[in-house]
């Protein structure tokens, strides 16, 4: 029982990830592989504020979020100036650049050791140290997050986004600010991933370097692309069903634990190149004409 509610907690988290991430490529269509450095500050900047100076969770998380935006912009303000192909090389190295600091930075973030002993979160003397009250408490805010997404998608703001990715000039010829609109797409992308970031740091009480490298923001791209890009029923569809499924692979009998991480990988990269191929629009989107 302990073992599924601990899948269904971190596809909620993981759904945060995905569906803040289709702000940026399936709304804008910025292709930035750097969400999981967005995902790392905000967890280590809320368990750093949390462990070193005592603040309780939603302050620290606060402050997370806020210094996620900030570092937001060191890759949007000069990366969305350039052409798009160099936008993806810009986010690519500002994603090592924060894992490589994750792990170097010993005296800040304790290297590839991580942290361990986050607090849990408490709220009015309540501590969501069992599963199912962090269940539900992750469940609230991931349902926040959607609805907060949605708002985002059927706004004017969100209208222009989608004006962005499908005929970008068109959008500035009525003048409309093209790139102030997407460098705010991507701060608020980037703040919500620290959400996410605080959420996985005092669930699991010990964050490292590994849980916000490379993998995981291809493995968010990979979501998104099998759910449907553009859509949040088919970002929340894509996460649910790519997180769970790779752990049907425990129940395999006679398969190593050793060969689970690279069947892993390999049953991602066959989903990618087959839904590029065959299905771009992914499970729940619909076909373009």
């Amino acid at each position: 029982m302990d073992y599924l509610l601990h899948i269904v907690i971190i596809i909620l988290i993981n759904i945060i990830l995905t569906v803040s991430f289709n702000i940026l490529l399936g709304y804008t269509g910025i292709f930035a592989l750097c969400h999981a450095a967005f995902y790392g500050i905000g967890a280590y900047t809320a368990t750093l504020l949390m462990k070193n100076l005592g603040l309780p969770f939603f302050p620290a998380l606060a402050c997370a979020v806020g210094v996620t935006v900030l570092c937001s912009l060191i890759v949007a303000l000069p990366g969305l100036r350039i052409h798009w192909d160099y936008m993806v090389i810009f986010a690519f190295s500002f994603q090592m650049v924060v894992y490589h600091l994750m792990i170097n930075w010993v005296e800040l973030t304790r290297g590839p050791q991580g942290i361990a002993g986050i607090p849990p979160v408490t709220i009015l003397g309540f501590t969501f140290d069992s599963k199912i009250s962090f269940l539900l408490f992750s469940l609230i805010v991931t349902l926040a997050v959607v609805y907060l997404v949605k708002r985002i998608e059927s706004s004017a703001f969100g209208l222009v986004l989608k004006g962005i990715k499908d005929d970008e000039i068109a959008v500035k010829s009525v003048g409309k600010p093209v790139t102030a609109y997407k460098i705010t797409s991507f701060a608020i992308a980037a703040g919500l991933a620290a959400v996410a970031g605080g959420f996985i740091a005092v669930y699991i009480s010990y964050i490292s370097p590994g849980y916000f490298d490379l993998h995981t923001s291809i493995f968010i791209l990979i979501c998104l692309i099998f759910g449907g890009m553009g859509s949040i029923r088919g970002a929340i569809v894509g996460t649910v069903v790519l997180t769970a499924l790779p752990e049907l692979l425990r129940f395999i009998p006679y398969l190593p634990s050793t060969m689970m991480g690279g069947i892993r990988d390999l049953i991602y990269a066959t989903i990618l190149i087959l839904f590029m191929l065959y299905r771009p629009q992914g499970i729940v989107g619909k076909a373009s004409r």
